[in-house]
């Protein structure tokens, strides 16, 4: 069996997440670091040379290597349309950091140019990566705990390290908290309920300033309502995300804006409680109530259950966020790269995604914006 290629990995950008990330990557097998550009960033020089690698000073002198095949883009959302372009124009594969570009006809544009030449513009929603992802979509499609009803996502964010002047609260520079953050949410319960629509959305200005630090969306699903709040207000050690997903027998909650815990509640019959026990492997089970008899008879929305027990299942609190953290960037890299070499292998995420999540976003700040 011969020799995978190697692939050279070129990266534009290194603000704080760059590091981060290139270690992640370069851990895949036959990856190499070529070049850091578009950073002037000591770290970015540190980091070439700990790879054994160059820091361009401009971005055309790294796409002019002809052993650069793939382009990591890690710079503010206003330079992804730009920069991705000038890689895709140079022949690269590009994977860009959320989101893929800041408005609808950039976004469209990217896709489709990429898609004329053969080449990746896939977007790091690594969130789809998560084992997490996986057990809720079987639970939703299984209907363990019966149909889905409702999902809200709460992101309580701290601001500490963004002063006014940072360019997240520039709407030109980062699209608005929709577009530059919203876009992982809005993908994941896409994966696991189908396309949704906005049917709403609401935006809130600090007061005494035109700073947006406080942004919701209601979105449908089907016939099913998800509202996303998203507020960036908080004392950084008060940061906290939650995620809930309500069905006819129960829910589920998940922790962490990179889900590392879920908690699920529910009524089950004789299978429910085996089947969430394989599909929560190594959780911790509690029982908060047996019925038999009679009793095993439950009603809701008309509808007729037998149910065995109440249960509540924890899972996933022995796990690390930044070691889980580190561990979607790797899957979503490998992924990809596994993709460049041979196009018929199936990808977690596609151009679509990246896409999509935007058009979605795009549409909730243009309705949280139309007065």
């Amino acid at each position: 069996m011969s020799e995978l290629k190697e692939l050279g990995l070129g990266i534009i950008g290194f603000g704080g997440f760059g590091l981060f990330a290139a270690q992640h990557f370069l851990q895949i097998p036959h990856v190499k670091l070529i070049g850091i550009a578009g950073s002037q960033r000591e770290e970015a020089t540190r980091a070439a040379n700990r790879f054994g690698a160059q820091h361009f000073n401009a971005i055309d002198e790294l796409l002019a290597r002809p052993d650069l095949d793939l382009v990591y883009i890690a710079t503010p959302p206003f330079l992804h349309y730009e920069q991705s372009m000038q890689a895709l124009r140079a022949g690269k594969h590009v994977i860009c950091e959320k989101p893929l570009a800041t408005n609808e006809q950039q976004g469209r544009e990217m896709v489709a140019f990429a898609e004329s030449r053969g080449l990746l513009m896939v977007t790091n929603l690594m969130q789809r990566y998560n084992p997490l992802f996986e057990r809720i979509k079987s639970l939703v499609d299984r209907k363990i705990l019966g149909e889905f009803l409702h999902g809200y996502f709460e992101n309580y964010a701290g601001d500490e390290g963004l002063s006014p002047q940072h360019w997240f609260w520039n709407r030109e520079l980062s699209g608005g908290i929709f577009i530059e953050h919203g876009v992982h949410f809005f993908d994941l319960f896409t994966g696991w309920l189908g396309a949704g629509k906005v049917e709403a959305a609401q935006v809130c200005k600090r007061p005494g300033t035109d700073l947006e630090d406080q942004v919701q969306a209601t979105v449908r699903y089907n016939d099913s309502l998800v509202n996303f709040y998203h507020g960036f207000t908080q004392v950084g050690r008060m940061d906290r995300q939650e995620m809930r997903l309500l069905f006819e027998r129960g829910d589920i909650t998940l922790h962490e804006w990179v889900p590392t815990q879920a908690v699920i509640r529910g009524l089950v019959d004789d299978a429910g409680t085996r089947a969430l026990m394989d599909l929560f492997p190594g959780a911790s089970l509690d029982i908060t109530n047996n019925y038999g008899g009679k009793d095993r008879s439950a009603r809701g929305r008309n509808k007729e259950f037998d149910v065995a027990q109440n249960v509540q299942i924890r899972y996933g609190y022995d796990h690390n966020k930044m070691h889980l953290y580190g561990e979607l960037l790797r899957s979503m890299f490998r992924d990809q790269t596994a993709y460049i070499r041979y196009p018929e292998t199936h990808r977690k995420i596609t151009e679509q995604n990246g896409l999509v999540s935007l058009l979605t976003a795009v549409e909730a700040d243009r309705l949280a914006h139309r007065a």
